[in-house]
Protein backbone atom coordinates (compact mmCIF):
# COMPACT_ATOMS: atom_id res chain seq x y z
CA UNK A 1 0.00 0.00 0.00
CA UNK A 2 1.58 3.35 -1.02
CA UNK A 3 2.44 5.84 1.72
CA UNK A 4 -0.07 8.70 2.05
CA UNK A 5 1.07 11.93 0.36
CA UNK A 6 1.28 15.19 2.28
CA UNK A 7 -0.59 18.23 1.11
CA UNK A 8 1.56 21.25 0.17
CA UNK A 9 0.20 23.15 3.17
CA UNK A 10 1.08 20.36 5.62
CA UNK A 11 4.50 19.98 4.01
CA UNK A 12 5.20 23.72 4.33
CA UNK A 13 4.16 23.63 8.00
CA UNK A 14 6.40 20.63 8.69
CA UNK A 15 9.36 22.30 7.02
CA UNK A 16 8.75 25.51 9.00
CA UNK A 17 8.65 23.57 12.27
CA UNK A 18 11.88 21.80 11.36
CA UNK A 19 13.54 25.14 10.57
CA UNK A 20 12.33 26.67 13.82
CA UNK A 21 13.50 23.70 15.86
CA UNK A 22 16.89 23.80 14.13
CA UNK A 23 17.15 27.53 14.88
CA UNK A 24 16.19 26.94 18.51
CA UNK A 25 18.80 24.20 18.82
CA UNK A 26 21.41 26.50 17.29
CA UNK A 27 20.45 29.29 19.69
CA UNK A 28 20.72 26.89 22.64
CA UNK A 29 24.17 25.77 21.50
CA UNK A 30 25.49 29.35 21.35
CA UNK A 31 27.22 30.81 24.36
CA UNK A 32 25.77 34.00 25.77
CA UNK A 33 27.44 37.25 26.73
CA UNK A 34 25.46 39.68 28.89
CA UNK A 35 26.28 43.40 28.97
CA UNK A 36 25.40 45.52 32.01
CA UNK A 37 26.35 49.16 32.06
CA UNK A 38 25.38 52.71 31.24
CA UNK A 39 24.51 54.86 28.22
CA UNK A 40 27.86 54.36 26.52
CA UNK A 41 26.94 50.68 26.02
CA UNK A 42 23.12 50.73 25.90
CA UNK A 43 20.82 50.31 22.91
CA UNK A 44 18.87 53.17 21.28
CA UNK A 45 15.96 53.33 18.88
CA UNK A 46 16.09 54.98 15.48
CA UNK A 47 14.55 58.12 16.97
CA UNK A 48 17.88 58.70 18.77
CA UNK A 49 20.01 58.24 15.63
CA UNK A 50 22.87 58.58 15.09
CA UNK A 51 23.47 57.77 18.77
CA UNK A 52 24.56 54.21 19.54
CA UNK A 53 26.11 52.35 22.45
CA UNK A 54 28.97 49.95 21.89
CA UNK A 55 26.80 47.05 23.08
CA UNK A 56 24.70 47.51 19.92
CA UNK A 57 27.73 46.63 17.79
CA UNK A 58 29.16 43.79 19.87
CA UNK A 59 27.27 41.04 17.99
CA UNK A 60 28.74 42.21 14.68
CA UNK A 61 32.15 41.00 15.91
CA UNK A 62 30.96 37.59 17.12
CA UNK A 63 29.90 34.51 15.18
CA UNK A 64 26.15 34.31 15.88
CA UNK A 65 26.33 30.51 15.84
CA UNK A 66 28.84 30.69 18.70
CA UNK A 67 27.70 33.74 20.69
CA UNK A 68 24.48 35.58 21.48
CA UNK A 69 24.71 39.11 22.89
CA UNK A 70 22.19 40.11 25.57
CA UNK A 71 22.60 43.86 26.01
CA UNK A 72 20.98 44.98 29.28
CA UNK A 73 22.88 48.28 29.63
CA UNK A 74 20.67 51.23 30.55
CA UNK A 75 21.18 54.91 29.91
CA UNK A 76 21.79 57.06 32.98
CA UNK A 77 22.45 54.23 35.43
CA UNK A 78 25.28 53.78 37.88
CA UNK A 79 26.42 50.54 39.49
CA UNK A 80 24.08 51.43 42.35
CA UNK A 81 20.95 52.59 40.50
CA UNK A 82 21.11 49.72 37.99
CA UNK A 83 20.57 47.33 40.89
CA UNK A 84 18.22 49.45 42.99
CA UNK A 85 15.93 50.08 39.99
CA UNK A 86 15.91 46.33 39.34
CA UNK A 87 17.54 46.43 35.91
CA UNK A 88 19.76 43.58 37.10
CA UNK A 89 16.75 41.35 37.92
CA UNK A 90 16.31 39.85 34.40
CA UNK A 91 20.05 39.18 34.20
CA UNK A 92 19.94 37.46 37.59
CA UNK A 93 17.02 35.35 36.36
CA UNK A 94 18.57 34.31 33.02
CA UNK A 95 22.30 34.08 33.76
CA UNK A 96 23.59 30.51 33.76
CA UNK A 97 26.75 28.45 33.81
CA UNK A 98 29.07 29.16 30.87
CA UNK A 99 27.75 32.69 30.24
CA UNK A 100 29.98 35.78 30.28
CA UNK A 101 28.96 38.98 32.10
CA UNK A 102 30.59 42.21 30.86
CA UNK A 103 30.32 44.91 33.54
CA UNK A 104 30.96 48.59 32.68
CA UNK A 105 29.98 51.44 34.98
CA UNK A 106 31.58 54.67 36.18
CA UNK A 107 30.15 57.58 34.22
CA UNK A 108 27.11 58.05 36.45
CA UNK A 109 28.76 56.80 39.63
CA UNK A 110 30.83 60.01 39.44
CA UNK A 111 27.77 62.31 39.73
CA UNK A 112 28.17 63.59 43.28
CA UNK A 113 25.17 65.90 42.83
CA UNK A 114 22.82 62.88 42.54
CA UNK A 115 22.80 60.68 45.67
CA UNK A 116 20.66 58.03 43.93
CA UNK A 117 23.52 57.34 41.54
CA UNK A 118 26.70 58.62 43.19
CA UNK A 119 29.25 56.17 44.56
CA UNK A 120 32.51 57.42 46.03
CA UNK A 121 35.36 55.53 44.32
CA UNK A 122 37.33 54.11 47.25
CA UNK A 123 34.66 51.91 48.85
CA UNK A 124 31.10 52.33 47.57
CA UNK A 125 31.85 51.98 43.85
CA UNK A 126 33.87 48.72 44.13
CA UNK A 127 31.35 47.35 46.66
CA UNK A 128 28.51 47.79 44.16
CA UNK A 129 30.60 46.35 41.35
CA UNK A 130 31.33 43.36 43.55
CA UNK A 131 27.59 42.58 43.55
CA UNK A 132 27.79 41.86 39.81
CA UNK A 133 30.94 39.77 40.20
CA UNK A 134 29.35 37.74 43.00
CA UNK A 135 26.20 37.16 40.94
CA UNK A 136 28.19 35.86 37.97
CA UNK A 137 30.23 33.54 40.12
CA UNK A 138 27.17 32.22 41.95
CA UNK A 139 25.59 31.36 38.59
CA UNK A 140 28.72 29.70 37.21
CA UNK A 141 29.23 32.54 34.70
CA UNK A 142 32.45 34.45 34.01
CA UNK A 143 32.52 38.10 35.16
CA UNK A 144 34.64 40.60 33.21
CA UNK A 145 35.12 44.13 34.58
CA UNK A 146 35.47 46.99 32.10
CA UNK A 147 36.81 50.44 32.97
CA UNK A 148 34.62 53.31 31.69
CA UNK A 149 34.88 54.66 28.15
CA UNK A 150 37.03 57.80 27.95
CA UNK A 151 35.28 61.10 27.40
CA UNK A 152 36.43 63.17 24.43
CA UNK A 153 37.79 66.06 26.50
CA UNK A 154 40.85 67.84 25.13
CA UNK A 155 42.70 70.78 26.66
CA UNK A 156 44.55 72.99 24.25
CA UNK A 157 48.26 73.20 24.98
CA UNK A 158 51.19 75.13 23.60
CA UNK A 159 52.53 72.13 21.65
CA UNK A 160 49.52 69.84 21.22
CA UNK A 161 46.07 69.18 22.62
CA UNK A 162 46.05 67.06 25.78
CA UNK A 163 43.34 64.49 26.50
CA UNK A 164 41.99 64.97 30.02
CA UNK A 165 41.50 62.01 32.34
CA UNK A 166 37.92 62.48 33.55
CA UNK A 167 37.55 59.11 35.28
CA UNK A 168 40.59 59.13 37.54
CA UNK A 169 39.96 57.14 40.70
CA UNK A 170 36.94 55.37 39.18
CA UNK A 171 38.96 53.61 36.50
CA UNK A 172 41.58 52.90 39.14
CA UNK A 173 38.96 51.35 41.42
CA UNK A 174 37.90 48.93 38.67
CA UNK A 175 41.51 47.93 38.04
CA UNK A 176 42.17 47.40 41.74
CA UNK A 177 39.00 45.33 42.22
CA UNK A 178 39.86 43.15 39.22
CA UNK A 179 43.37 42.53 40.57
CA UNK A 180 42.21 41.86 44.12
CA UNK A 181 39.38 39.52 43.16
CA UNK A 182 41.23 37.95 40.21
CA UNK A 183 38.55 39.01 37.77
CA UNK A 184 39.23 39.50 34.07
CA UNK A 185 39.75 43.16 33.18
CA UNK A 186 39.23 45.03 29.91
CA UNK A 187 40.87 48.42 30.43
CA UNK A 188 38.62 50.39 28.09
CA UNK A 189 39.61 53.69 29.71
CA UNK A 190 43.22 53.13 28.69
CA UNK A 191 42.42 51.70 25.25
CA UNK A 192 39.93 54.43 24.32
CA UNK A 193 42.25 57.14 25.69
CA UNK A 194 45.11 55.89 23.51
CA UNK A 195 42.75 55.83 20.53
CA UNK A 196 41.52 59.39 21.19
CA UNK A 197 45.05 60.75 21.66
CA UNK A 198 46.12 59.21 18.35
CA UNK A 199 43.11 60.76 16.58
CA UNK A 200 43.41 64.17 18.21
CA UNK A 201 40.70 66.68 19.06
CA UNK A 202 39.29 67.52 15.64
CA UNK A 203 39.54 64.07 14.04
CA UNK A 204 37.82 62.39 17.00
CA UNK A 205 34.65 64.49 16.78
CA UNK A 206 32.82 62.32 14.17
CA UNK A 207 33.03 59.28 16.48
CA UNK A 208 31.18 60.98 19.33
CA UNK A 209 27.83 62.77 19.30
CA UNK A 210 29.26 65.95 17.85
CA UNK A 211 26.33 66.54 15.48
CA UNK A 212 25.96 70.23 14.52
CA UNK A 213 22.81 69.62 12.45
CA UNK A 214 21.13 68.38 15.66
CA UNK A 215 22.77 71.10 17.77
CA UNK A 216 24.60 68.39 19.73
CA UNK A 217 28.14 68.70 21.08
CA UNK A 218 28.28 65.58 23.25
CA UNK A 219 31.72 64.25 24.22
CA UNK A 220 30.43 61.21 26.15
CA UNK A 221 28.12 59.31 23.80
CA UNK A 222 28.92 57.66 20.49
CA UNK A 223 27.76 57.70 16.89
CA UNK A 224 27.72 54.44 14.92
CA UNK A 225 31.35 54.65 13.81
CA UNK A 226 32.36 55.27 17.42
CA UNK A 227 30.21 52.40 18.71
CA UNK A 228 31.84 50.03 16.20
CA UNK A 229 35.33 51.14 17.21
CA UNK A 230 34.66 50.84 20.94
CA UNK A 231 33.05 47.40 20.45
CA UNK A 232 36.24 46.45 18.61
CA UNK A 233 38.34 47.64 21.56
CA UNK A 234 36.17 45.61 23.93
CA UNK A 235 36.48 42.45 21.83
CA UNK A 236 40.23 42.99 21.46
CA UNK A 237 40.53 43.18 25.25
CA UNK A 238 38.30 40.15 25.66
CA UNK A 239 40.45 38.13 23.25
CA UNK A 240 43.48 38.88 25.41
CA UNK A 241 41.67 37.39 28.40
CA UNK A 242 40.38 34.39 26.42
CA UNK A 243 42.60 33.70 23.37
CA UNK A 244 40.30 30.89 22.18
CA UNK A 245 37.64 33.54 21.52
CA UNK A 246 39.56 34.59 18.40
CA UNK A 247 38.21 31.55 16.54
CA UNK A 248 34.66 32.87 17.06
CA UNK A 249 35.37 36.50 16.11
CA UNK A 250 34.25 37.31 12.57
CA UNK A 251 35.75 40.78 12.18
CA UNK A 252 39.23 42.21 12.38
CA UNK A 253 40.11 43.43 15.89
CA UNK A 254 43.42 45.05 15.01
CA UNK A 255 41.98 48.41 16.07
CA UNK A 256 42.77 51.42 18.21
CA UNK A 257 46.26 52.77 18.80
CA UNK A 258 49.29 51.74 20.88
CA UNK A 259 49.99 53.58 24.10
CA UNK A 260 53.10 55.18 22.59
CA UNK A 261 51.44 56.24 19.31
CA UNK A 262 52.32 59.94 19.81
CA UNK A 263 55.93 59.14 20.69
CA UNK A 264 56.23 56.92 17.63
CA UNK A 265 54.81 59.70 15.45
CA UNK A 266 57.35 62.23 16.74
CA UNK A 267 60.20 59.77 16.24
CA UNK A 268 59.29 58.81 12.67
CA UNK A 269 62.27 59.17 10.35
CA UNK A 270 59.95 58.57 7.39
CA UNK A 271 56.66 60.34 8.11
CA UNK A 272 53.42 59.42 6.34
CA UNK A 273 52.59 61.64 3.35
CA UNK A 274 49.66 63.11 1.47
CA UNK A 275 49.94 64.16 -2.18
CA UNK A 276 47.54 65.61 -4.72
CA UNK A 277 47.88 64.53 -8.32
CA UNK A 278 47.73 68.11 -9.60
CA UNK A 279 51.08 68.78 -7.92
CA UNK A 280 52.94 65.90 -9.60
CA UNK A 281 51.42 65.63 -13.10
CA UNK A 282 53.92 64.90 -15.89
CA UNK A 283 53.11 65.10 -19.60
CA UNK A 284 54.80 62.17 -21.34
CA UNK A 285 54.64 60.30 -24.66
CA UNK A 286 53.27 56.76 -24.59
CA UNK A 287 55.73 54.56 -22.63
CA UNK A 288 57.52 51.54 -24.06
CA UNK A 289 57.11 52.76 -27.64
CA UNK A 290 53.39 53.53 -27.30
CA UNK A 291 51.68 56.10 -29.52
CA UNK A 292 50.12 59.41 -28.48
CA UNK A 293 50.26 61.59 -25.37
CA UNK A 294 49.79 60.55 -21.76
CA UNK A 295 49.79 62.18 -18.34
CA UNK A 296 51.70 60.39 -15.58
CA UNK A 297 51.20 60.89 -11.84
CA UNK A 298 54.15 59.25 -10.01
CA UNK A 299 52.83 59.25 -6.45
CA UNK A 300 55.49 59.26 -3.70
CA UNK A 301 58.29 58.76 -6.20
CA UNK A 302 60.78 60.39 -3.83
CA UNK A 303 59.56 58.70 -0.62
CA UNK A 304 62.54 56.92 0.99
CA UNK A 305 62.27 53.25 1.84
CA UNK A 306 59.04 52.64 -0.08
CA UNK A 307 58.90 49.11 -1.47
CA UNK A 308 56.16 49.74 -4.03
CA UNK A 309 55.69 52.06 -6.95
CA UNK A 310 52.20 53.50 -7.34
CA UNK A 311 51.26 55.41 -10.45
CA UNK A 312 48.25 56.89 -12.14
CA UNK A 313 48.53 57.13 -15.92
CA UNK A 314 46.02 58.75 -18.24
CA UNK A 315 46.11 57.59 -21.86
CA UNK A 316 44.62 60.40 -23.93
CA UNK A 317 42.80 59.75 -27.20
CA UNK A 318 44.89 57.54 -29.48
CA UNK A 319 47.55 56.86 -26.87
CA UNK A 320 48.91 53.54 -25.67
CA UNK A 321 51.56 51.73 -23.68
CA UNK A 322 53.67 49.74 -26.14
CA UNK A 323 54.34 46.01 -26.01
CA UNK A 324 57.08 45.21 -23.52
CA UNK A 325 58.36 42.23 -21.49
CA UNK A 326 57.92 41.89 -17.73
CA UNK A 327 60.41 40.82 -15.07
CA UNK A 328 58.21 41.64 -12.06
CA UNK A 329 54.58 41.51 -10.99
CA UNK A 330 52.51 44.52 -11.99
CA UNK A 331 48.85 45.40 -11.50
CA UNK A 332 46.82 47.66 -13.76
CA UNK A 333 43.39 48.86 -12.62
CA UNK A 334 41.01 50.69 -14.96
CA UNK A 335 39.46 53.67 -13.18
CA UNK A 336 37.52 54.98 -16.17
CA UNK A 337 37.37 54.80 -19.94
CA UNK A 338 37.83 51.85 -22.24
CA UNK A 339 40.83 50.19 -23.79
CA UNK A 340 42.24 47.19 -25.62
CA UNK A 341 44.55 45.04 -23.55
CA UNK A 342 47.09 42.69 -25.14
CA UNK A 343 48.85 40.07 -23.04
CA UNK A 344 50.78 37.04 -24.27
CA UNK A 345 49.20 37.18 -27.70
CA UNK A 346 45.56 37.58 -26.57
CA UNK A 347 43.41 40.70 -27.01
CA UNK A 348 40.74 41.78 -24.51
CA UNK A 349 38.45 44.79 -24.27
CA UNK A 350 38.72 46.37 -20.81
CA UNK A 351 36.82 49.08 -18.95
CA UNK A 352 36.16 50.59 -15.54
CA UNK A 353 36.53 48.04 -12.76
CA UNK A 354 38.79 45.64 -14.69
CA UNK A 355 42.10 44.74 -13.05
CA UNK A 356 45.01 43.10 -14.84
CA UNK A 357 47.83 41.22 -13.12
CA UNK A 358 50.90 40.84 -15.31
CA UNK A 359 53.38 38.16 -14.14
CA UNK A 360 57.11 37.89 -14.88
CA UNK A 361 57.74 36.36 -18.32
CA UNK A 362 54.66 37.93 -19.93
CA UNK A 363 54.60 40.60 -22.59
CA UNK A 364 51.75 43.08 -22.67
CA UNK A 365 50.46 46.37 -24.05
CA UNK A 366 47.34 48.51 -23.66
CA UNK A 367 45.68 51.00 -26.02
CA UNK A 368 43.07 53.68 -25.38
CA UNK A 369 39.76 53.10 -27.17
CA UNK A 370 36.60 55.14 -27.62
CA UNK A 371 36.15 58.86 -27.07
CA UNK A 372 37.27 59.34 -23.47
CA UNK A 373 40.61 59.09 -21.70
CA UNK A 374 41.66 55.69 -20.39
CA UNK A 375 42.62 56.20 -16.72
CA UNK A 376 44.80 53.54 -15.09
CA UNK A 377 46.21 52.95 -11.61
CA UNK A 378 49.43 50.97 -11.73
CA UNK A 379 51.32 49.29 -8.85
CA UNK A 380 54.49 47.20 -8.86
CA UNK A 381 57.45 46.39 -6.58
CA UNK A 382 60.11 49.06 -6.60
CA UNK A 383 63.63 49.33 -5.30
CA UNK A 384 63.33 51.20 -1.98
CA UNK A 385 65.07 54.56 -1.80
CA UNK A 386 67.35 55.25 1.15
Amino acid sequence: MPAPSLSPRVLRTALLLLALSAGAASAQDAQRVFVVGDSTASAYGTERAPRQGWGMQLQSFLDPAAWQVRNHAQSGRSARSFIEERWLAPVERDLRRGDVLLIQFGHNDEKVEDPSRYNEPQRAFPQWLMRYVALARAKGATPVLITPLARRKFERGSKSDQLLDTHGAYAGAVRELAARERVGLIDLTAASSDWLRALGDEASKPFYMQVPEQAQADDTHLQERGAVMVACLVVRGWERLAPALARQVVRDTDCGAPEDALARRRAQARPSLLQHEADIALQQPGPHGGAGATTAYPFFADAPGLGIAFRKRVLHKGAGIGLHPHDKDEIYYVVSGTGRYIVDGTLRDVGAGDAMLVRPGSTHAIQQAGDGDLVLLIAYPATPKD
